[in-house]
């Protein structure tokens, strides 16, 4: 149902995190087809065209059913920010609401999500040679520490230094927060049994390892190489290393589920240090976020 008669004011923004595999993005889809949304994804992968299976990106399905928005954005290759997301994000959530609808801000993203909550201001963006060669003066544990007290993620291969310099240069650093979100927002994180969790990546393994993905890979390395910033976490790198016979099936799936694992606990831990999220089980999150969004309807 579209409310034609409501101010964007009156439509709160709904944001839902949670680590990888947690089953956000199928509530997501399930409370915006209930009411009337549409959901903006925030996750770093999920902006690069080209790369869908790889990415775990919503399905084809699951964005027919709803408007999503945050997905293949830009080329491989090309540079997106936080400070990007943030502008992209907010003006998104405007023209959702001016529609009548309800803004979803779905991702595990931690710091796409905070930018847009929490009002991040960032520095001017510092891709040149001597910002660079500054950082690649550093050692590694000092660019961790870097990116911890500028909450910078690290990207999944965080022991290569390089990955580490081009996450410090993709991203910037946020300079200010607000000291709340607003009234108007509400956060839910979706909580999992570990076992479940884990039984859950094991899973996506499995069904990440097939032809379709193969393919995809193999089209994008071709266009964009191996290097490219995209193709540089998740899958695809063990994916290179199983087409050059250095890695068998079982072994490939064995450290993407580990490498999943980790994702999901650096996740937890950025989430963890926000107060005002609201932590519940997939079915309590959808009776939570309905119970705010059934008296719209009235």
């Amino acid at each position: 149902m579209t409310r034609k008669d409501s101010t964007k004011t009156d439509l709160p923004l709904i944001v839902i995190v949670g680590p990888t595999a947690s089953g956000k993005t199928a509530l997501a889809v399930r409370l915006a087809k209930e009411f009337a949304g549409e959901i903006i994804s925030a996750d770093s992968r999920a902006v690069y065209k080209g790369l869908d299976i790889g990415t775990a990106k919503p399905t084809h399905e699951e964005q027919a059913t709803v408007p999503h928005w945050g997905i293949d954005l830009v080329e491989p290759g090309q540079r997106f920010t936080a400070a990007d997301f943030k502008e992209y994000a907010l003006q998104k959530i405007t023209q959702i609401r001016a529609r009548g609808k309800i803004p979803f801000l779905v991702g595990g993203t931690g710091l796409y999500v905070d930018s847009v909550v929490y009002d991040y201001s960032f520095c001017g963006e510092s891709n040149d040679m001597q910002s660079r060669a500054e950082l690649e003066r550093s050692t590694l544990e000092e660019l961790y520490i870097y990116c911890h007290k500028h909450n910078i993620s690290l990207p999944e291969n965080y022991k290569n230094k390089r990955h580490v310099i081009n996450a410090i240069l993709r991203d910037g650093r946020a300079l200010q927060r607000s000291v709340t979100k607003s009234d108007n927002t509400r956060i839910v994180g979706i909580t999992t049994e570990k076992d479940i969790l884990r039984e859950r990546i094991s899973h996506r393994a499995d069904s990440i390892f097939r032809d379709e993905t193969y393919l995809e890979a193999k089209i994008a390395a071709g266009r964009y190489g191996w290097d490219n910033e995209a193709m540089t976490g998740n899958v695809y790198p063990l994916l290179k290393q199983y087409f050059n016979n250095e890695l068998t099936l079982d072994e490939a799936k064995e450290r993407f589920t580990a490498l999943d694992w980790h994702l999901a606990k650096r996740q937890l831990t950025w989430f963890r240090r926000n107060q005002e999220i609201v932590w519940l089980s997939l079915d309590n999150a959808y009776t939570y976020i309905a119970q705010l969004l059934v008296p719209k309807n009235k």
